[in-house]
């Protein structure tokens, strides 16, 4: 039997109460303290979990022997403070997306913690869903063959956020997604974003993020704050098949489209003249995909659990974190150059992190 490993959760806003929740009911995990400026907003958060001591105090945190992790739900502009003292105090750390405010900070995090030895995980909670995780599982096994292509649609109809555009706050959780299921991760070789401020209001609340990944393929995302709609899908095209995420199906989450592009009948000589190639196409059915309802912040607990008892990278690691942050820094560049295209570094490209 493994030992419960002890955690404390900090921030005590909007993210940290699910945090907390979860940690209390899972068999890996004694939630040992909830930790926020506010003491009373702690205090409220322990007691809807089934309590837990409070503090404001992050530093009796970080200095109790007994505390093996911690898990921060706070603004993005704190992440890398907060992380880099954790993991100076030799505690494992989760941290709730983005994994930092720019990607130097966030690099700072992922070198310290393979320097101490520690597990630095982004909380990329999509990617726990069953329908992610079985996205991921058919395009490891090649049932959709070759990625193509790939399109993301996330618009709803606000909130304004005063502090961040439309970028930050909606594309992370597709380009996290992105980043879990297709193979090497988000190699990205540049960055091309378009934006839209129809309310004057300083940022874009409308997006479109274009991004070459490896192989020929194309991504795009377009992510919008005015829709009257709420939409969350996923498009991935493949050679075999084509898969669809559609997250507010309930009924259907995920379905396999058998209609596509048949290339295996397109002969190297006719392949040479595109323009003149008749292209063939397959429309057969479509399948769902079933995957078990369950609760994606319950699987993202039991993964931080795991990584550190197994001394290994978390699904979702800090290289994956900031994999997701480059592309948006790279986003905001393209932004303040009228869209033109913003190349990623090297290493990313190559779908890892500068060690």
């Amino acid at each position: 039997m493994k030992k419960r490993l002890n955690v404390a959760v900090v921030g005590a806003g909007y993210w940290g109460p699910h945090l907390g929740r979860n940690l209390r009911a899972s068999r890996e995990w004694n939630l040992a303290a909830i930790c926020d400026l506010d003491i009373d907003r702690a205090r409220r958060v322990a007691d809807a979990v089934g309590g837990a001591s409070v503090t404001a105090d992050l530093q009796s945190v970080l200095s109790d022997p007994l505390i093996d992790a911690i898990a921060i739900a706070t603004p993005a502009k704190t992440h890398h403070e907060i992380a880099m003292a954790a993991l100076e105090a030799g505690k494992h750390v989760m941290v709730e997306k983005p994994l930092a405010d720019t990607p130097e900070h966030g690099l700072e995090m992922v070198v310290r913690a393979a320097e101490r030895g520690l597990v630095l995980m982004a909380d990329h909670t999509s990617c726990y869903t069953p329908a992610v995780l079985k996205m991921r599982e058919l395009i490891a096994a090649g049932e959709i063959g070759d990625v193509l292509f790939v399109d993301s649609l996330r618009v709803n109809f606000g909130l304004i956020q005063p502090d961040i555009d439309v970028f930050w706050d909606l594309a992370p959780h597709d380009l996290s997604i992105l980043d879990f299921i297709l193979p090497g991760g988000l190699r990205a070789t540049s960055v091309a974003a378009h934006g839209s401020d129809p309310l004057s209001s300083g940022t874009s609340s409308i997006g479109h993020l274009s991004m070459p990944l490896a192989d020929g393929v194309m991504a795009h995302l377009h992510v919008n704050w005015l829709n009257p709609t709420r939409t969350r899908r996923i498009v991935i095209g493949g050679t075999r098949h084509t898969l669809v995420w559609d997250d507010l199906n309930p009924q259907q989450r995920l379905s396999v489209y058998d209609r596509g592009v048949d290339l295996s009948s397109i002969s190297h000589a006719t392949a040479k003249d595109r323009r003149a190639a008749n292209v063939p196409y397959r429309s057969g059915e479509a399948r769902a995909s079933a995957a078990e309802e369950r609760e994606a912040l319950a699987a993202v607990v039991a993964e931080f659990a795991a990584a550190i008892h197994g001394h290994r990278d978390a699904r979702t690691s800090g290289a994956a974190g900031l994999r997701v942050l480059s592309v948006l820094d790279a986003a905001a560049h393209s932004l303040a150059a009228f869209g033109a295209p913003q190349p990623l570094p090297d290493q990313l490209r190559a779908g890892g992190v500068a060690a």
